[in-house]
């Protein structure tokens, strides 16, 4: 109901003078223009010029992407770092922003800052945007008079989850897209093209050969079943999609099904990794506990066989074993992750020892889709030859057999 609440107020543009005379401009978020004016009279401004802002050119006003959010933590976190007080921070960073959506929330936090909440009450409502871990991190650092330090853990937080998630969907996309394009080439060209064959091939007055009428056929049916091929296709995309956001065992199975996957396995459990590593690092080094920390951590991981192994082991943890101990039961961590998570215990540098965790990985995971779109360049360029080659040997070798006769 906050989040709808919020969206319902308008980003407008200004300029007037202050009390000294000074020219300003700003933005801020209200309902009309009037609710501007009376903002802008309580703040001694005298304005001169007031207007909504430009939607753009198609009339829309963007999404929020974690991206957005990730930059937006560091802008803030420099601000404050520079001694720029909070609302004032809330109000370059807002100004500065080209996605009206991003610029919306922001003013809308600044107000919530403006009329007496505290930053992090003013985060929580707005939940599809800022998790638990920011929140309470956030909250750490009003509580400790150390907001901007714990705003800079907060945005590097972000910036490598951010790096790490985009190493994975590169991994994934390319092949798909491929296999997507391949796809397509293929049925434009049995639609459109064999069809064009056959009836050249009809006047032959001859057998054709086994494989050009296996095509020829296929082609045929294609043709034939195409639009309900099509729905049939559209239909379970759709229902994957459906059931997969709603059901937890089907991400489950999915998720521990692409761990064992061979080349893509291994990838997606490095990741894992080193999301736990970073999540945990960032928490611990804030001052969470580590009971609680490890709540936040599983959700981060990425991924549900880890966030249930997580679980489990802030479940141990809780009741006095050791972290090193907890992760060991779970069979989901390599010996030399458990072995440097052991050593930051016994030091008292978990926090350092799990972020140093968390770049060895990442940076793992960095070389291995890098080697992946190298080892896949091949195999899929060899796909599409045998797809598009055999549509093409298979139409011109009744033409081949005519030569060998003539």
């Amino acid at each position: 109901m906050a989040e709808t609440a919020a969206m319902g107020n308008v980003p407008f543009v200004w300029e007037g003078t202050d009390r000294k005379g000074n020219k300003v401009k700003g933005k801020s978020l209200a309902a009309d223009e009037a609710a501007v004016r009376a903002d802008l009279r309580r703040q001694g401004v005298v304005p001169s010029r007031i207007r909504k802002q430009s939607r753009g050119l198609f009339g829309g006003g963007g999404s929020i992407k974690p991206g957005d959010i990730a930059i937006f933590s560091r802008q803030l976190a420099t601000m404050l770092s520079a001694g720029i007080p909070l609302v004032q921070a809330f109000e370059i960073v807002g100004s500065g922003h080209d996605n009206a959506a991003m610029q919306k929330l922001i003013l809308t936090i600044k107000a919530d800052v403006e009329g007496g909440s505290a930053l992090a009450e003013s985060l929580a409502k707005h939940p599809l945007y800022f998790d638990d871990l920011f929140i309470n991190l956030v909250e750490a650092g009003e509580q400790a008079g150390a907001l901007e330090t714990l705003l800079d853990k907060i945005a590097t937080y972000k910036e490598k989850t951010e790096a790490l998630k985009k190493k994975i969907k590169k991994a994934l996309t390319y092949p798909a897209a491929v296999l997507v394009v391949a796809f397509i080439v293929t049925t434009i060209l049995l639609i459109f093209v064999i069809p064009a064959f056959e009836d050249l091939f009809k006047g032959f007055g001859a057998d054709l050969p086994t494989f050009t009428r296996m095509v020829i056929d296929l082609s045929v049916f294609v043709r034939a079943q195409g639009f309900y091929i099509a729905i049939l296709i559209g239909a379970a995309i759709g229902a994957f999609i459906y059931f997969h956001k709603r059901s937890r065992k089907m991400r489950h199975f999915l998720d521990r099904l692409s761990l064992k996957i061979p080349i893509i396995g291994p990838i997606l459990q490095k990741a894992a990794i080193a999301r736990y590593a970073r999540t945990l690092s960032t928490m611990f080094s804030a001052g969470v506990p580590l009971v609680e920390a490890l709540e936040s951590v599983a959700g981060a991981t990425g991924n549900i066989v880890y966030e249930i192994g997580v679980l489990e082991m802030r479940d141990e943890v809780s009741t006095g074993q050791r972290l090193q101990q907890a992760m060991e039961s779970t069979g989901l961590f390599p010996n030399m992750v458990i072995q440097m998570i052991a050593v930051g215990e016994e030091s008292g540098s978990l926090d350092d020892m799990s972020s140093k965790v968390a770049d060895f990985y990442e940076e793992d995971v960095d070389n291995a889709v890098d080697n992946l779109s190298s080892l896949l360049e091949p195999i899929i360029m060899g796909i599409l030859g045998v797809l598009v080659g055999g549509l093409v040997i298979a139409m011109y070798l009744p033409i081949f057999k005519m030569g060998s006769v003539i």
